[in-house]
């Protein structure tokens, strides 16, 4: 048994998008991706006031991965091209599977837009292999309750979307076997994950301060990590809330063009020629 070891310390870079917060820790000026993760936004934490305009992520194309959004304040309507529907609350979870190729829109519902209030949302993209590239779209969206919290240990919460821990199961099956879940720290509390060997970890402290051998760790940062070792100890020097997960890595080429990512430049092309012909599904 051995420990994972931080590498490198990787801070959120500051993005907005119109009056939308947002912190991209990766990809970064030093970090392409932590196989098979691709990407990560942080938007807010902010309170919007109200009638305001909302998110402006109208309807867009994806193909070659997915979509996996936290929704940790606030409300995010979901809508795509497959024929899902859903709005989910605070504490909720939208993960998505673009695979062949699906239109979609996440924006605010309308009370939202007509009361305000506090919001706050990670969005990760998650790479497929060759092999599921192509496969058919599928959405799960989770509201809170939808989803087991492990108490693992004293001031340990961890909220559960996919894989299996401390002997509980995520309600998300992973096509590729992905461990994804939030996780609430009190100050002094210790998190304990094994069964590490040969997957990489990816771990972004939303919130708090951490410490992990050898590195503290602290809100709006990202942790890469040595691929050596198989079990993981984390320690709360705050109250903290951490993005969690890890997978097998896909080692195969990534070419990435703006919402498409595939393997060759071909591939793009060929992308982006089906969803200009409509192959996307119905209109949204």
């Amino acid at each position: 048994m051995t420990y994972k070891i931080i590498r490198r310390v990787h801070p959120a870079l500051r993005d907005d998008i119109g009056d939308l917060i947002t912190q991209r820790p990766v990809p970064s000026p030093h970090l392409d991706q932590v196989d098979p993760f691709l990407f990560l936004n942080h938007h807010g934490p902010q309170v919007y006031p109200p009638h305001n305009r909302g998110l402006p992520f109208g309807p867009h194309p994806h193909r070659g991965f997915e979509t996996v959004t936290f929704i940790l304040d606030g409300l995010l309507a979901h809508r795509d091209s497959a024929g899902h529907e859903s709005v989910i609350g605070p504490g909720g979870v939208q993960w998505m599977t673009a695979g062949r190729g699906i239109v979609h829109a996440e924006v605010s519902p309308r009370e939202f837009m007509e009361r305000g209030g506090p919001l706050e949302i990670l969005q990760l993209w998650v790479n497929l292999p060759p092999a599921l590239k192509m496969t058919a779209p599928r959405y799960v969206g989770l509201q809170r309750d939808a989803i087991p919290v492990v108490d693992d240990g004293a001031g340990v919460r961890v909220h559960l979307v996919a894989g299996t821990h401390g002997g509980v199961t995520g309600p998300v099956e992973s096509l590729t076997g992905v461990f994804l879940c939030t996780v609430e720290m009190k100050a002094g509390a210790r998190l304990h994950v094994e069964g590490l060997l040969d997957r990489n970890v990816f771990l972004y402290v939303v919130r708090g301060v951490i410490q992990c051998a050898p590195e503290t760790v602290s809100a709006f940062h990202l942790a890469e990590f040595e691929p050596q070792g198989d079990e993981l100890e984390i320690r709360a020097d705050h109250d903290s809330i951490l993005l969690l997960g890890h997978a097998e890595p896909i080692r195969e080429p990534v070419v990435a063009h703006g919402p498409f990512v595939m393997n060759t430049r071909a591939e793009i092309q060929q992308a982006i020629h089906d969803y200009q012909a409509g192959r996307f599904g119905a209109p949204i």
